[in-house]
Parts: structure tokens; sequence; C-alpha cells
């Protein structure tokens, strides 16, 4: 069927450029990109001459100095696979080099810890320089050259280590030491670096780059060498900042892909009033003022803000804003925005396939790893690479899957290539989802992986721990993706039959199993299940058995979908808190009213507001409705009060937080993995760092998280999607405000004025994506807070999780994009 749909989108874009009717974006060089590449079935070429680390070499130099490595080398040791040499005839600066050589296959199965054996390399091969403890805060860059030599080798990076060792942390700095992964091209020389401002280097002990190995791609070679040359230390002028509110100095804050027609259309801005004189421009393409405006000073509860305000403005085009000594980039003014993302963010999906050929990533893969349940074996090789790993779970998959269905239906009759294109795509996933269940309630779910395999049955790095279970509440969202699409897919209807079968079949099994066990039986930590709260559990049920309703028109489904819902009513907050606000609106995670809803990485959170609305749109008659419908309302306005604690910048808010969240102990370790022993004590601090409410309440504009899972992207991109659904429902345009600031805020309204986006706009960063490398459209976890504090954090240092790419954000960000 794939083959079919790829041939006949092929046929369709030929005739349609031919005859010059339709555009598939309003990117020609993207345009180009997409017809050379059959419509995403190749990636999508990068563009790093827009990038953070292109516009990071235009940094003034104020001093250097430079490392003699033929000079030092008795100082550098190697340590793990392979050697280290000293290879004077190979260099780029002409003085000679590092040499770091490994072989790719050990002979050996990779082993992990005893918890998660599978989730683990063939080892590291590394070199370090043993400085001793020299002082380097003269300095805020360090500047290196990497030539990988790995034949066969399509994805090629290595790791920057920094080690400061000092007894005293002094104020200014956010770090001593840290890691950060350089995505490379392979076969030549990368000119890299890192800014190092944030690292306290008073008493510098040792660098290091390293590499992992991660088994044999089908192309890969037997050895992979890498030569590190011409390191120099730099102060540079004007560092990048990588925390707080307010951007960095000379510097204005925009959405870089643009705004949409008869939208608020500001930006930020801080520069000296006697350098910007309170006036900036617009600047058509053609050279033109295409409208001049007052900058106006803005007081709110994270500073104080010079914002520029052009919402008036609504001539479709291509601008730049002029301010002072400031000209931005391109952006554009459009009423069909975000298409040139959708196409990206596809492409970044399509480049995670599982079990599938990708053109300058990798060949087949992990056919041999496999679930085995009952006497019977499923290979798992299929979906959705999860993340910047090779993990997968087929929730995950699932989700993405019901994304993608969801674009294709709202944008087939605006952009039938590329929502055809997206059909396609969601047609991978819908396969995967299909070929794991084992038909008795079990399905394979989900692997820790980080290593190529050999693709070879009964060879020695065969993977056969596949985790497998009959939960109710996977099965229960199984059972609505495939509802739904079984009213989507109506070209097959064989498929669509098969699909009406299966959802019943997922939702009775998931019903069974919940009357026997109830909610909870969240066994694995590693899934991002693991934090469901019994109030979101119960919105699923209710919101699976509305699609099975709308599927089907069986009175059972409405019967189920209007009882689980009152559960989750029951946990909604209808009483104001004691603050000047009344704020009022949001979840509790059960009956107890303990702790409230909160997500830290994963968030399913718009699945409170699906299940509201859609009870709304198939009973509209049931006793029920006018709950459902003041549900609606109170969470809108509940989304509403948020905005202002982020003001001038639209990010959502976390939300409300109770002081003593911590004394529910089962909610808050399903909620904070791997957490420190002083949990609860970070936890008391962090929330003190917000907004004081009433007594017992604070409002935190960034989750409370202690561990390696933070990050932002998904987190406020699904609150994003609550309300747009709250708005769409009440007919509210503030609500659906909120929406597209979350969007605006994802490609560069946002204190650092990057693009989380790789691709996308202008000044998106390198990203940690250490097994497929840098693609497309990639997009990370997300920006994190800063420590204990309640303020933004988001550092060159690339490393997980918070830079780590992943396809939930993807996901989620293609949910909202196609609202507008």
């Amino acid at each position: 069927m794939t083959g079919k749909v790829s041939v006949a989108l092929l046929l369709s874009i030929i005739c349609s450029l031919a005859v010059a009717q339709v555009s598939l974006t309003q990117d020609k060089e993207l345009e180009k990109h997409l017809i050379q590449t059959g419509l995403i079935h190749s990636p999508l070429p990068l563009d790093d001459s827009r990038s953070y680390e292109q516009n990071g070499w235009q940094k003034k130099v104020l001093d250097s100095k430079v490392i003699s490595l033929k000079d030092e080398f008795p100082k550098w040791n190697h340590q793990g696979l392979g050697y280290m040499a000293f290879s004077a005839d190979f260099s780029a600066s002409g003085s000679g080099s590092i040499k770091l050589a490994y072989p790719s296959s050990t002979g050996k199965r990779a082993q992990g810890s005893p918890s998660d054996p599978d989730y683990a390399t063939y080892g590291h091969a590394a070199v370090h320089y043993d400085l001793g403890g020299v002082n380097w805060e003269k300095y805020n860059r360090i500047v290196f050259y990497i030539y990988p030599d790995c034949d066969g080798s399509r994805v090629v990076n290595m790791d920057l280590s920094i080690f400061n060792k000092s007894s005293i942390e002094k104020p200014g700095y956010n770090r001593q030491s840290g890691g950060h992964l350089i995505n490379l091209k392979n076969k030549e020389w990368n000119k890299c670096f890192l800014d190092i401002d944030e690292y306290q280097r008073d008493n510098i002990t040792q660098i290091g780059f390293s590499v992992s190995n991660k088994g044999k791609d089908r192309t890969t070679g037997d050895s992979l060498i890498y030569y590190i040359d011409k390191i120099e230390l730099q102060q540079i002028e004007n560092p990048e900042i990588v925390s707080g509110w307010l951007p960095g100095k000379d510097k204005l804050v925009y959405s870089t892909s643009g705004y949409m027609l008869n939208d608020k259309k500001t930006a930020i801005l801080n520069m000296a009033p006697e350098i910007h004189k309170n006036r900036f421009e617009l600047v058509d393409a053609a050279g033109k003022v295409a409208y001049q405006g007052d900058i106006k000073n803005e007081k709110t509860s994270i500073g104080s803000f010079d914002i520029l305000d052009f919402s008036e403005f609504n001539t479709p085009g291509s601008y730049q804003i002029k301010v002072g000594n400031i000209e931005t980039p391109s952006f554009l003014i459009s009423d069909n925005l975000w298409e040139n993302s959708l196409w990206r963010v596809l492409n970044y999906i399509f480049c995670q396939r599982c079990g599938h050929p990708v053109s300058g990533i990798h060949g087949i893969c992990h056919t041999d790893l496999c679930a085995v349940h009952d006497g019977k074996k499923i290979s798992y090789g299929g979906g959705w690479h999860d993340a910047g790993d090779l993990s997968q779970q087929t929730l995950q998959t699932g989700d993405i899957t019901y994304t993608l269905l969801e674009a294709y239906s709202k944008l087939k009759d605006k952009n039938g290539l590329l929502a055809a294109r997206l059909l396609e795509e969601a047609e991978w996933g819908l396969e995967f989802m299909l070929r794991t269940r084992f038909g008795d309630g079990y399905r394979a779910s989900s692997v820790g992986l980080l290593i190529w395999l050999d693709g070879v049955f009964n060879s020695f790095d065969d993977i056969n721990s596949v985790r497998v279970q009959n939960l109710s509440f996977d099965n229960f969202l199984y059972a609505g993706y495939e509802a739904y699409a079984a009213m989507i897919l109506d070209r097959d209807p064989r498929l669509q039959e098969h699909l009406l079968k299966i959802a019943k079949e997922d939702f009775n099994f998931a019903m069974q199993r919940h009357k026997e066990i109830g909610y909870g039986e969240f066994y694995h930590f590693y899934e991002h299940s693991y934090n469901t709260s019994e109030s979101q559990y119960m919105a699923t049920v209710s919101w699976a058995a509305s699609m099975l309703y709308k599927l089907t028109k069986e009175q059972g489904y409405a019967d189920i979908a209007a009882e689980y819902i009152r559960l989750t009513l029951d946990c909604q907050r209808k009483e104001p808190l004691k603050d000047k606000d009344k704020t009022k609106g949001f979840f509790y995670r059960d009956l107890s009213r303990k702790s409230i809803v909160h997500y830290i990485h994963q968030s399913r959170e718009q699945v409170y507001m699906q299940a509201m609305t859609l009870l709304c749109e198939t009973q509209p008659k049931h006793p029920d409705y006018s709950k459902w419908q003041e549900s609606i309302r109170l969470y809108g306005d509940y989304l509403k009060g948020l905005m202002k604690y982020t003001a001038p910048y639209g990010m959502l808010s976390s939300g409300v937080y109770h002081v003593d969240e911590y004394r529910d102990s089962t909610s808050f370790y399903r909620l904070h993995l791997f957490p420190p022993e002083n949990a609860k004590e970070l936890y008391s601090q962090q929330v003190q760092k917000g907004v004081k409410l009433d007594k017992e309440h604070y409002m935190k504009r960034f989750p409370v998280w202690f561990s390696i899972f933070n990050g932002n992207t998904a987190i406020h991109l699904s609150t994003g999607k609550s309300a747009v659904l709250c708005g769409k429902f009440l007919k509210d345009e503030e609500l659906l405000q909120i929406g597209r600031e979350q969007l605006y805020w994802t490609v560069g309204k946002n204190p650092f004025g990057q693009s989380l986006i790789y691709g996308e706009g202008h000044n998106y960063p390198q990203m940690d994506s250490f097994s497929s490398g840098e693609i497309v459209g990639e997009m990370p976890v997300g920006i994190r807070s800063l420590g204990n504090e309640d303020i933004p954090y988001w550092p060159q240092t690339n490393t997980a999780c918070y830079k780590e790419v992943w396809v939930t954000s993807a996901g989620k960000w293609i949910s909202l994009a196609v609202e507008y």
C-alpha cells in the first residue's frame, strides 16, 4: 500500500506543478527539496546557514590562546576501546592532531544494568587532556576541529567533556562540568565551538573527547577514526544568554517563522533607548518601509520589557524588522504560516522510522528485536524510534499515528499533497500498532535501546526482551486510536472493517482488565504512561468510549463515556482558591485532592478536554451536558489566568501547585523518576520560587522537576492544544490566541531567540540526536528551568534530556499547528 501511495503522490506533484495550479509550500527552496526527495521519501537536506552555530561564528573574538597538541601530547591519555596516537601527517593546523581509533565490532554482546540489560552500548572510546587545574576564567569559548574518518558510517558525532574541580561553587556560574554532543559530517574537517561562559572554570582539571560504540549499521566499516586538532580558547564579545527572561543585550526576540494574519504580533527587545529611539520599522521584500511603530515599555511579573507591537499590520508577505542597529532575517506574515513547519517536522518523523531504510541515516533496522508471549514471537522493528536513542514505545507510536490522522483530516481540503503525505506516514505507524497485537489483550509494548542490530536471527546480538503487557490504559488508548482510524481511512474498506473489529476487541480487553484491577497497573517507569493520574485515566476511558460510540452508534459506549467522566469531573477544582484572582478549574490527580495534575516530560493533558468536547459533540442531549460544558469553561478560564505569569511571552505556565504534594508519596514518585534523596526538600524550594497565591498554593511557570526527564515542549504544546479545544467549543478567541502563542514561543519568541525546530525559521541549534544525526524538523524535549529557580534555561551545551530530540515533541507540534 505504501509504495502505491508514494507513486500516486509523485504523479500528483508532477501534474500539479506542470499546470502551475498547486504549490507545495510558500518556501520555494523547501518546495524544490520536497520534489527532490520524492515528497519526503528521503530526508530533506540540512541547511546550517541559518543555525545557531553559524550565527555564533559571527561573534567578535577579543582574545585567544592556542593549545599546542604536539607539545602537550604527553598530557593526553586514552580510555576504553581502541587506541590513541599523535598523527603528524593528518592535521587541519599543519602541526599534527590527536588520533582516536577503535573497532566497530567487539565480538561481545552489549550489556547494560541489571534493571535494563539491553539499554547498552558496546563500550566507549575516549581521549582526555589532563590540565592539572588551570584557570580559564579569561575565556568563554573553546574552539576545536574534528575529522571523522569512519568508513560506511552515515551518522557520526562526538562528545566534548569539561571537568572543573573546585571545592567552592562560585556565584554567577551554573555548572562546574558538563558534556556536549557535536553532530559531525563524515570525511571532512568540522570546525566546532562550545560557549562556556556558564561553566565555573577556575580549576579546569581535564577536557575529553569521546564516542560510543553503538554497533554496525548496514554500511558501517570495521574501524572508526577521529582526528582532533586546533584546540583554541577564545574570549568572545557579548556571549549568548543561557538563562533568564530578559533577552540578551542588543537582542530582539520574535517568531522567526513569522506571524499569522489578523493576529497579535509582538517582539521583545533588549536595547538601550538611545539606540532604538523608541521606533521600529517593518521592511518588505522590496526594501520599502511597510509599517512604523513606537516601542512601548511593559512591566510584568517577570520584569520590564520593551515591546514592538505591529498587530494592526495585516498585509501578507515577507518582512524584516529594523530597530536601532538590528535588522532581522526575513519572516512571513501569512494566513497559512505553519505549512513549512509541518513539512519539516513530518520529515523528522519519517527519518525516525524503525524497520525501514532511511537514506543517509540507516538501513532496515531492528528486525531481530523481538517480543515473546505465549509461545509467539513478534519482530519489533517498526513504528518510529522514540528519541535520540533507538528506543521504541508502541503507545508513543500510537500517539503520533493519531496525530497524523487528525492532521490529514484537517488539511485534506486545504493542502491535498501535504495531507496525503501525512496519511501515508500515519499508515506506517498504524501498521506497527496492529502488528504488535498478540490478540489476547497483550501487546509488545516498549524497549530501551542504544544499538543497531545485525538483522540476522539467532546471532549474538538478538534481543527478545521487548516488554509485553496487557494494560487497560494502553488498550483504551489503542481502541480510541483504532476507532478514529476506522473513520478516517475510507480508501481501504477492508482495513476499516478490521479496525472496527479490533477497536471493539481492544476496548473490551481494556474494560475486562479494568473491572479486574481498576486504575493502576503502570509497571514500567521507563514508559511515559507511568505518571498517569486516575483523573486522566478516567478521562481516557471516556474519550475512547466516545470514539467507539461515534464509530458504531452503539449506546453502550455512550453510557460508558458519560459514566467514567464523572470521577474526572469530581477531580476538577470548582471552588476558588483564596488568591485575588479566585483561581479554579484545574484538575487533581484523584479524589483525595492531595496532588494537582502536573507533567514534567511526556504530557497527555489534552485528553481532559478531548474527552469533554467529544462528549458534548456526541451526546448533546445528555442530562450531564451542562456539566461537561461547565468543565470546559472552567478549564478555559484557568488557562487564561496562567498567561499573565509569563507575559510578555506567551508560554503557558505549568500551573498551580499545593505546598504539600510531596506528602502524597504514590503520586509524587510516579511523576518524579530517579529522584534525589532530598527530593521532598527540593520540591518545597522549587514551589516557593513560584508566585504565592494563598497559604497553600503557588503558581509555577515551569514544572517542579529534579531528574534527567525534564523539558517543556510537549507540556506547553499539549496544554496549548487544550486551549484550542476549549476555544473552538466556546468560540473564544482569547483561548485560540493562547494556542498560537505556544507556536510562536517554540520558533523564537522566547528569551533565547532560538527556533526549537531544526531548519524552521532562524537560529535553530544543534540537538542531541546521537543515533540518527541532525535532521530537518527535529524538535527537542525542550527548554527547562535553571536549578531550583523558576526561570528558563537553554544553554548551548547539547545533552539529554532537555536537548534530546523526541517524536513526542514533533507530534505535539503537528497536533497544535494544524488547528490553524
